[in-house]
């Protein structure tokens, strides 16, 4: 059977969303400022009247394990960096005046089992620390008077998983006030539908009544275009039970909706509404727009009906020294910067993330695999001294999933459902790899299993039996289907061969290969009806070519967009550093590569290496843009383009031919005497225009800073701005093999979040307002503090004439 998926989806402005469209009820505030923390535990901390003068004053969003140190004693797969268990706290007035309605707390995510308490009462445990939760905190709440929240955060199981994950609430916490007949959490589905030019727009609302009597009410849903102006509305009645909810279905219809697409996201908004005798209870906005999608086992993909390749890329959730509380500005920053390269989708590995990735997505047209797991009911290795080095550890989430899967998986399709960039639910990466934990006798190799001999170290009796796999994929399934039937369900699955001998891959109705391009064409021959792509894949461009030169199979996301934290190598190593992007957002030279092959835009790019001259030495596609060597040294200069021929250029003089594009390895090159001067690469066509030009000039030594501000005017409101810091020679000229310390100094309504170089292998403090450029660069993120007025940051290094720039906040 084809699977054939159509779907419409309505969206709005991020900036014009108002706070309660994250939980979908009630009034919502922000309460992320002046929280008290330590790093300790004690029973008492949860109480009301325990004294927390002495307590760290912080904000949240807030991780702790990448404000401690690194140490070579701590675990490579969380970058060495600390967990531990820790405490925050926080008083607050709830005024009088709010007596009748509910207190609602909703926090988008806690790094990890933690525990809330209000006046010393605990209201609940949530153990996944990606997860998006709410408690009704009515009870205890002390109405015209002072209240303590209290947060435990258990993470001394530091090394519970494979990347860095960070610690803390490193996420928005939400005080949410609400009428005891409200929407419920996240109650508002949004499922549409195009027939033609006709979008049908079908929601529904699920309203729940505290109160103990019968209600009768009404509920109005507009759908709202750009413009601001209502398109459609509805007017529905319903009357609910005391103590019970209830649910309306209705549609709304609109002839000729401009349609969201990745060039194009057009934005919509439904506004919904609950009132009660004529009065406005309750009301929320659900961000949508209108766009179809199809999958198809032969042709693989459509989004609107056009068929596609889907160029995508994985991603973890940190930012290199921001850790895991990253601010909406610096994903921005990011995601346009994959965007420019090319990529048009994104993976989150192997958790979901914030909300405001989601809207920033609709925003900017990406499309989303939100994932929710890498380990089901055992655990995977973890390693402690290097990747693939000595011996693993086996903490991690397993110990939750019986009591919590489901549970988190329906939150995470409930929170997310309603956003247009989501194109597919992923249950789960990387489970079956082979022996880590799941054992089949297909590994012992032998008669028609594919393998000559036994792989993976074979079949071993006393691991978990695979054949579990397709009973937990089927349940987890369920629990997607049960709230949201308007997109597939996938997985990544790292041991086809073994999982085709299971129910796991037909349990999924589009099904992900993790580094098994070897298989995209035997399994499409003996699965027709599989729906395939590639779901994590090597930077070559042979894995590519499988993509693209195979119409049945729709695209691949590479490990990885951006460099991360964690699943380091041995010391000295912060994270995995494969990505097209390094830590401080800065393009890398694979990802001038990976644009070769993927942007619809002219472009060339120029880097240079010492060839070994062997033979068999492959292309890199990691050559940096350097030109300084010794005069008359042999160096090898490669171009990543996507015109036609290159031209190479020395100082206005042609020193390398024309060479057309190479098909085969997407890498044109030439071995030339190194002489210094500018040298360029031109793009040309077929018929020798020229569409694009790259040059590197050989630089002297560091003489001064310069710096790029990408926004100078700050929000108040805590907003971000990134400075990037670039050292220079005398003529201006970008000095690559520059290392020099740098120091940051600021006066005015503003602090320095971080200092961010992108080297891997620098180990030293992180903490503090000093660092060294790597490449020359090194980016600087500024946070307003809530006040108004001019910031001034100085930026100094000591032999180098100093920088400084001015931010507006307002």
């Amino acid at each position: 059977m084809r699977f054939k998926i159509k779907i419409a989806a309505l969206i709005l402005s991020f900036y014009n969303l108002s706070a309660f469209s994250q939980i979908s009820f009630g009034e919502s505030e922000k309460i992320n400022d002046q929280w008290k923390f330590t790093l300790q535990d004690h029973q008492d901390f949860k109480n009301k009247s325990f004294n927390d003068d002495n307590w760290q004053t912080i904000n949240v969003p807030h991780d702790w394990s990448i404000k401690g140190q690194l140490s070579p004693t701590l675990a490579s797969c969380t970058g060495y960096l600390p967990g531990g268990i820790a405490w925050y706290r926080k008083s607050i007035n709830i005024p009088l005046e709010r007596q009748g309605q509910n207190v609602f707390l909703y926090f988008e995510g806690v790094y990890n089992r933690s525990e809330v308490f209000v006046n010393g009462q605990s209201l609940g445990k949530r153990p996944n620390g990606y997860i998006s939760f709410a408690y009704d905190a009515t009870s205890y709440i002390k109405y015209g008077e002072q209240n303590t929240i209290a947060v435990r955060v258990d993470h001394s199981k530091s090394a519970d998983s494979r990347w860095y994950t960070g610690s803390g609430i490193y996420r928005n916490v939400w005080l949410v006030y609400a009428n005891p007949i409200h929407i419920a959490q996240w109650g508002v589905y949004v499922y549409p539908e195009i027939d033609k030019n006709l979008g049908i727009l079908n929601i529904e609302v699920t309203i729940e009544n505290g109160l103990d009597t019968k209600e009768s009410l009404q509920l109005v849903n507009e759908l709202i275009d750009a413009k601001g102006k209502v398109i459609a509305k509805s007017i529905n009645k319903m009357k609910i039970d005391a103590k019970q909810s209830g649910k309306v279905s209705t549609k709304l219809k609109v002839n000729n909706p401009k349609l969201w697409d990745l060039d194009h996201p057009n934005l919509y908004q439904l506004k919904t509404t609950v009132l009660k005798a004529g009065n406005i209870i309750d009301k929320t906005t659900t961000q949508t727009g209108f766009r179809s999608f199809t999958f198809n086992p032969d042709k693989g993909f459509a989004l609107n009906g056009t068929w596609m390749k889907v160029k995508g890329v994985c991603l973890h959730h940190d930012a290199g020294v921001l850790g895991s509380a990253v601010p909406v500005e610096v994903w921005k920053s990011r995601l346009e910067t994959l965007k420019e390269i090319g990529v048009n989708a994104i993976r989150t590995s192997h958790n979901p993330e914030s909300p405001d990735f989601y809207t920033l997505c609709d925003e900017l047209g990406l499309l989303v695999l939100n994932e929710a797991y890498d380990e089901w009911e055992f655990p995977k290795r973890k390693w402690l001294e290097g990747w693939n080095e000595g011996t693993p550890g086996y903490e991690g989430s397993y110990d939750i999933f019986a009591d919590w899967a489901e549970k988190d998986l329906e939150d995470i399709v409930r929170r997310d459902r309603n956003h247009l960039s989501v194109f597919a639910w992923s249950i789960g990466n990387e489970v079956d790899y082979p022996n880590d934990p799941y054992s089949h006798p297909v590994l012992d190799g032998g008669g028609d299993t594919g393998f000559s001999q036994a792989v993976y170290g074979g079949y071993k009796k006393e691991a978990p039996d695979a054949m579990h796999l397709g009973a937990i994929a089927k349940r987890l399934v369920a629990a997607v289907k049960k709230h949201d039937k308007s997109r597939p369900t996938t997985a990544g699955l790292a041991g086809v061969a073994m999982s085709n001998e299971t129910a796991y891959p037909a349990a999924l109705d589009i099904t992900g290969y993790n580094y098994t391009e070897s298989r995209y064409q035997s399994d499409h021959k003996k699965y027709p009806n599989r729906v395939i792509y590639g779901s994590e894949n090597r930077h070559d461009i042979e894995a590519w070519l499988a993509v693209k030169n195979n119409a049945h199979v729709f695209g691949q996301f590479l490990w990885t967009g951006i460099d991360y934290l964690g699943e380091s190598g041995r010391w000295p190593s912060r994270g995995f550093y494969s990505g097209l992007v390094d830590f401080s957002g800065n393009i890398k030279p694979r990802g001038y590569f990976r644009q070769s092959l993927w942007s619809n835009k002219p472009m060339v790019y120029l880097g240079t290496y010492i060839s070994n001259n062997k033979d068999n030495e492959e292309l890199s596609k990691d050559a940096w843009p350097i030109w300084n060597y010794e005069e008359g040294q042999t160096i090898r200069v490669v171009s990543y383009t996507n015109t036609d021929k290159v031209r190479l250029e020395l100082n206005g003089m042609i020193v390398g031919e024309e060479k057309k594009y190479n098909e085969k390895t997407g890498i044109v090159y030439w071995d030339i005497p190194f002489k210094s001067g500018k040298l360029e690469a031109v793009g040309l066509s077929d018929d020798g225009k020229e569409l694009s030009r790259y040059a590197i000039v050989s630089s002297k030594q560091p003489y001064a800073l310069t710096v790029k501000v990408e926004n100078n005017t700050l929000n108040k409101d805590k907003g971000v701005a990134q400075l990037r810091v670039q050292a220079i020679d005398e003529h201006g000229v970008p000095v690559m093999l520059s290392d020099n310390d740098v120091t940051c100094s600021i006066t005015g309504p503003a602090i320095l979040l971080g200092l961010e170089a992108g080297n891997n292998e620098d180990m030293t403090d992180y903490t503090d307002n000093k660092q060294r450029v790597f490449h020359g660069k090194i980016s600087a993120y500024i946070q307003a503090t809530g006040k108004t007025g001019l910031v001034t940051i100085k930026f100094t290094s000591p032999w180098l004439k100093p920088i400084e720039t001015t931010l507006e906040v307002k």
